[in-house]
């Protein structure tokens, strides 16, 4: 009996720590081939090669697609978008997988969801049913759900929104964060040497930022810029570690900031990217997550650390009792930081799950008997 094929895209550096767990999972699987394609941020230079570190963690890459233009004004990123559909096309005809993994809301998402819907194959999809209102995200994330046909929530309202949106609940499973699973599983980088992996000595307070364009609104830039402002305003006791802004529309100029403002403050420090386990045995060290990122809803509760929520980009989601909400303003930022360094987060629980999700995802793919039955979909009337 030949194995089932199950071929698992990812994009970013933060969607790969997301599905690392589930990929191991497959991979040590008999009954089962990994499949991986890795497209989008992986492989550019400008945001890390990561595809590098999939390798170093003993992945097969099967397939690379490249996608990413070197504009990111909205044109740009439509292009990329088309460049990512036709790659996906070509590469599911050659590797002609069984079930496709696809997490999250990201473009290159959108792009592998449409070429695989017209390929007929498919789609096991993961993070569905969140609602962000402060990015295009949002759309991707209820057009990914309707091409897909199985459906792994975060949390239990996602759960109910997809079945109004006319999926089949059979195939929709609550099944918390695939984040928190790296957490529960992986022995996080004591301080000492986490000093010495980012060459970066830890002062009395530290933070961890992170902040990404807020793609339905005009001019992130001056967002950030105001978070800057308020950064500034600490003083040079407390540390700043900064990880670069994703891909998406005003990205580079996000980047550019970051790089102008480490560069006049000797506090701060930036990386391109830190990896899931230096990502999060960082925010296990630092005092709090500053930005836009929803690792700060998904995977900060669980270490016990607050969250500064800046602006809306992350409006709609379910947060913990550690996350801080601010608007976009340095003065309230800098109050929201303020409080954050006092905030006590050791009774926080995480409403995302209890870092079992990979293995429930395993198991429920496993359970479907033919995966060709499920593309014919009925559209599921929710009744009030």
């Amino acid at each position: 009996m030949s194995k089932r094929k199950i071929c698992v895209v990812t994009g970013t550096r933060a969607e790969y720590g997301l599905l690392y767990w589930l990929m191991k999972e497959i991979q040590q699987d008999k009954e089962l081939e990994l499949q991986i394609i890795v497209t989008g941020m992986h492989l550019s230079p400008e945001f890390g090669l990561t595809y590098q570190v999939i390798e170093k963690d003993g992945f097969h890459i099967d397939e690379r697609i490249e996608m990413l233009l070197s504009s990111d004004t909205p044109v740009g990123i439509a292009k990329s978008i088309g460049l990512a559909t036709i790659g996906f096309a070509e590469v599911f005809e050659r590797l002609k997988p069984d079930i496709i993994v696809l997490l999250g809301d990201r473009y290159e998402i959108l792009a592998a969801a449409q070429a695989a819907l017209v390929a007929k194959l498919p789609i096991a999809h993961i993070g569905g049913g969140d609602t962000t209102e402060g990015a295009f995200d949002e759309a991707i994330r209820h057009s990914v759900t309707k091409m897909s046909h199985v459906h792994f929530t975060t949390n239990e309202k996602a759960a109910k929104r997809i079945c109004q949106l006319g999926e089949n609940p059979k195939y929709v499973f609550n099944v918390g964060s695939p984040g928190i699973d790296y957490i529960k599983k992986t022995n996080l980088l004591s301080k000492q040497v986490l000093e010495q992996e980012l060459d970066f000595v830890f002062r009395t307070q530290n933070l961890l930022i992170t902040f990404h364009p807020v793609t339905l609104e005009t001019k992130s830039s001056k967002q950030f810029n105001e978070l800057l402002i308020a950064l500034g305003a600490l003083g040079t006791d407390v540390g700043l570690i900064f990880t670069k802004p994703n891909s998406d529309t005003e990205g580079r100029e996000l980047a550019f900031m970051v790089d102008e403002f480490v560069n006049q403050h000797l506090n701060a420090k930036v990386f391109t990217s830190l990896g899931q386990l230096k990502y999060l045995s960082t925010i296990a060290q630092v005092d709090a997550l500053v930005g836009n990122s929803s690792s700060g809803l998904y995977e900060v509760p669980s270490l016990k650390k607050p969250t500064v929520n800046i602006g809306d980009r992350q409006k709609g989601r379910i947060k913990a009792s550690s996350i801080i909400d601010c608007p976009s303003k340095a003065k309230a930022i800098l109050d929201a930081i303020h409080s954050a360094f006092v905030k006590d987060c050791s009774n926080t629980v995480n409403p995302y799950g209890d870092g079992n999700a990979s293995a429930k995802i395993l198991q429920k793919i496993k359970e479907i008997s033919d995966p060709n039955e499920l593309l014919k979909k009925h559209f599921f009337e929710v009744t009030y």
